[in-house]
């Protein structure tokens, strides 16, 4: 094998020749592998970098409206219909308060008499 001092120029064309073919066909190759899915082990797989997705003022503005207006005619077909979209609270009476109190007296003093024995 001769070294690259030794060859001729029609011999160096030909070398040269040879290496662009091989690194045309390792630029194939590595295409290939890419299609695959498969990362070469020399290169990490660069970051994907998400951009932020930014509303421009006049278009919050529009956004803004445009929910707004939605809102009330949620509201007016609620209120046209009579129905409360909130449920009313339930109220206790008297009678049941007073039960529930009583119930809690005598409870607390079955306590008391206990430590007091």
């Amino acid at each position: 094998m001769k070294s690259i001092p030794e060859l001729s120029v029609t011999e160096l064309r030909r070398v040269i020749a040879l290496k662009e073919q091989i690194e045309a066909l390792e630029g194939q190759l590595e295409a290939l592998i890419g299609e695959a899915g498969e990362a070469s082990p020399t290169e990490a797989p660069a970051p994907v970098k998400r951009s932020k997705r930014r509303l421009s003022a006049a278009h919050r503005r529009k956004l803004i409206k445009a929910l707004a207006r939605a809102r009330r005619i949620r509201w007016a077909k609620a209120k046209a219909t009579g129905t409360n979209p909130a449920p009313k609270k339930r109220r206790m009476s008297a009678a049941g308060r007073a039960a529930i109190s009583a119930a809690a007296k005598a409870r607390w003093a079955k306590i008391r008499a206990a430590k007091a024995a």
